[in-house]
């Protein structure tokens, strides 16, 4: 009879292949258990169902393909969202985007927001549920980016008005106005993104951004103006290095409005913060 491999050893294969925390991830996956337990009883022995589904995930994981969509979740900010490979993996990095949201929605309760190009609703979810006294919409271009949306919503309990379309033509089309916009859109340049290792695995249309990756942007910039109410909050993410070209764009749709470039904690251009 085959010994069967133990938590301790079924992590031990891991080892340079991924980092311990993902490993443990995957395997408490596998076992419907916590890392704490993984650490607890090491000695525990894997069933060979088991043992199979981890050696596959740990292969799958190995060559790159985000633990998310192994896992079927991912946390964002204060929550865990379900992930598929029809929507961009949330980034730590977009937490600054939806702080800055929340900040200034607590000040401003009833508002109405829009999250354009949602994706997995991450930043509409989270901004209903922390200030649900505000009206929040949610387009994207693709359906299926909007089930997983319309699940995230749902799994979180939050009213969110989900409308398909292009950027903010639906909200145009339905005679919508915003006090609130923010935006995490595709901004990796046509050219660049074969050369990532995101395109291996995550939806294109989550990635690219057209030429020089600010096509959505520029368009979204000249739609905004028909949306958003005087004095509304537009947060647009973009490329560590798109802050100038950003603002230009920015200052071309809103020649009156107060522009600024704001950096992440790594101090990487991250952020287009204008108030109209």
């Amino acid at each position: 009879m085959t010994e069967r491999l133990t938590i301790a050893q079924s992590l031990q294969l891991a080892r340079g292949r991924l980092e311990a925390t993902d490993a443990q991830a995957l395997l408490g996956a596998v076992l419907g258990v916590d890392r704490a337990f993984l650490l607890a009883h090491p000695e525990q022995p894997l069933t060979d169902t088991q043992a199979a589904q981890y050696a596959a995930w740990l292969e799958r994981a190995a060559a790159g393909e985000p633990l998310a969509y192994l896992l079927g979740r991912r946390a964002f900010y204060d929550r865990d969202f379900i992930v598929t490979p029809d929507v961009l993996v949330p980034r730590p990095e977009t937490e600054l985007l939806l702080e800055a949201a929340l900040a200034f929605a607590r000040q401003r309760p009833m508002l109405t927001a829009v999250d354009v190009g949602t994706g997995s609703g991450a930043l509409a979810v989270t901004l209903a549920a922390n200030v649900p006294s505000a009206r929040v919409y949610a387009t994207d271009i693709s359906p299926a980016a909007l089930d997983v949306a319309r699940r995230n919503a749902a799994l979180h309990s939050v009213s969110i008005t989900f409308l398909h379309g292009d950027l903010l033509q639906p909200l145009i089309a339905h005679n919508i106005y915003v006090e609130l916009l923010l935006a995490n859109l595709p901004y990796i340049a046509s050219d660049d993104l074969p050369h990532l290792a995101v395109s291996r695995h995550e939806p294109r249309l989550a990635l690219d951004g057209g030429a020089d990756g600010l096509d959505l942007v520029q368009r979204l910039l000249t739609q905004a103006p028909s949306v958003c109410h005087p004095g509304a909050l537009l947060l647009l993410e973009i490329g560590a290095e798109q802050g100038a070209a950003a603002l230009a764009l920015a200052r071309q749709a809103f020649p009156q409005a107060d522009i600024q470039l704001i950096r992440d904690y790594a101090g990487h251009e991250r952020m287009v913060r204008m108030v109209t």
